[in-house]
């Protein structure tokens, strides 16, 4: 019996009830508060060490009066940008699940500009669970990254402004890499919704050496204005992604991101 546990202890284990292993993502926390009635404490972390302008995706964690974490719940984001003589607001994705994955609900912002002279962001948190709804505003801090992550353009077909997110690849190799941009429309200054219509045309290009690189998948919609494809480095260095939106009635845009490795 012991031999045979000895043998299958680092396969199996011999207790039934060993412990579920913690998870390995490393979640920074950018900002906590009680909501307004002190029904719950909500803290938001991110992956990054910082929220930058870009898409930046977020992981809320809830805990109910008595400090216990709250794991099923509705979650709802609102960030605002207060530039004292106006406000407006960015795209978000509220959390899809009202279940935690490994202990938080996860959404994400599209922050439009950096935090600064210009103006400050702040994000309510809406928590409804338990059968009581409470809210939380958070002051939070953007910064603006080495490189762009978020690109915008007024259609050349019906005038409407697109804000467009890059999210994929995040560690670039030689080869063949997922890509993945999201992309919102601006309806108001407070509504932002995801483009879901739209064609892509990629063009990669190595602007140092004057080529491209065969092999490429145009990025195409998924769900929620997220557009995936594929993009080929042929080899490390500065890359231009170049991309070519089109709606119904034509070419609405051009832009490209930046990839260097």
């Amino acid at each position: 019996m012991w031999a045979l546990c000895l043998a299958t202890l680092f396969i199996t284990g011999c207790d039934s009830n060993s412990p579920t292993p913690e998870p390995t993502t490393t979640y920074n926390k950018i900002a906590e508060g009680q909501t307004e009635s002190n029904v719950f404490k909500v803290k938001v972390y991110s992956t990054e060490s910082e929220l930058t302008t870009g898409y930046n995706p977020l992981h809320v964690a809830v805990y109910d009066a008595a400090g216990k974490r709250v794991e099923e719940a509705g979650i709802s984001f609102m960030p605002l940008m207060d530039m004292m003589t106006m406000k407006h607001a960015t795209p978000f994705e509220n959390p899809a699940s009202e279940k935690v994955a490994e202990g938080y609900f996860s959404g994400a912002v599209v922050f439009t500009m950096p935090s600064g002279e210009m103006g400050a962001w702040s994000l309510t948190v809406s928590v409804t669970a338990n059968g009581q709804t409470d809210t939380v505003t958070l002051p939070i801090t953007v910064q603006e990254p080495a490189t762009s992550r978020l690109k915008s353009f007024v259609s050349a077909t019906d005038g409407t402004r697109y804000y467009v997110a890059y999210l994929q690849p995040q560690q670039p190799k030689i080869g063949v890499n997922d890509l993945e941009v999201a992309v919102y429309k601006m309806n108001t200054m407070m509504d932002f919704p995801a483009a879901t219509d739209l064609t892509m045309e990629l063009d990669p290009e190595m602007p140092s050496m004057g080529h491209g690189s065969p092999n490429n998948q145009n990025p195409t919609h998924t769900s929620n204005g997220h557009y995936k494809g594929k993009v080929n480095f042929t080899m490390t260095g500065l890359w231009y992604l170049n991309l070519t939106l089109n709606d119904a009635s034509g070419q609405a845009g051009q832009l490209y991101f930046e990839v260097n490795f």
